[in-house]
């Protein structure tokens, strides 16, 4: 499966972002069971599932191993997986994340941090066009503190939108058709940053965080995959699989209709 074949989904995204604490006395097989029936259930209804990579590893080598055999059947389901860790590093060590993720995972994706510059990138984008994967370069993000470096103003314009024009230049050589493999992250909890970036970087997936809990809006368009974890995941604040479905359908409703 390549992973562009989830822009033409479902553009909705299940954010897997697992709590121990809300799961019982045996947290990570409830996790597991919970989590099994949940993408078994949406998987139709889904453009992919993201699994965030910190709640993962904070259960140890337990939740490493579950976050693998997770993202594996999701993928025997046909659902496209997005790895969401935000890595970011210099040479040999964003090859070596390039390599853990979408190169074990082929046609998979991954969020990555520009902080180091494009160059730093490039191991993604690679690995993206080798494995049939792609890469979500954080632009704008949902949270209330992304202002202070993403909207400083340089030679008048939002330095996230210089990101974007630069991105949609990178991306072109990763292009396959009307969407490229270089995609961007851009908070539903800023609804003109989103239409602002889309008009700069016409070719380039939006992966928009921030759908139900965090407050942000659905939107309208081609290209735009929108991710809910609390509101999805943890309906009404836990497990909820009945609440889940309803959740699901009420957010596609929105999205589509």
């Amino acid at each position: 499966m390549d992973f562009l074949e989830a822009l033409s989904r479902p553009p909705l995204v299940l954010g897997v972002d697992p709590r121990p604490t809300l799961h019982g006395p045996e947290p990570l097989a409830h996790i597991r069971r919970y989590t099994f029936e949940l993408l078994e259930a949406l998987a139709p209804r889904l453009a992919a599932a993201k699994f965030q990579l910190a709640f993962f590893e904070a259960l140890g080598l337990e939740g490493t191993a579950l976050l693998w055999e997770l993202a594996s059947a999701s993928r025997v389901m046909g659902l496209p997986v997005i790895f969401d860790g935000k890595r970011g590093d210099i040479g040999s060590t964003a090859e070596a994340y390039a390599r853990a993720y979408l190169e074990a995972f082929p046609g998979s994706a991954l969020t990555v941090n520009p902080y180091l510059g494009l160059d730093a990138l490039k191991p993604f984008f690679q690995a993206a066009s080798r494995t049939g994967g792609g890469v979500f370069v954080l632009a704008k993000t949902s949270n209330p503190g992304s202002g202070f470096l993403q909207d400083l103003l340089v030679e008048e314009k939002p330095l996230y939108l210089h990101l974007a024009e630069a991105l949609e230049r990178e991306g072109e050589g990763y292009r396959e058709g009307t969407w490229s493999r270089v995609g961007m992250v851009v908070g539903a909890t800023y609804p003109e940053a989103v239409a602002r970036v889309r008009e700069r970087a016409p070719h380039a997936p939006l992966l928009l965080p921030g759908v139900g809990a965090q407050g942000g809006r659905p939107l309208k368009g081609e290209g735009l995959l929108f991710a809910a974890s609390r509101a999805l995941y943890y309906p009404g604040g836990r497990p909820d699989l009945k609440a889940a479905l309803e959740a699901a359908e009420a957010l596609l409703k929105a999205l589509v209709e």
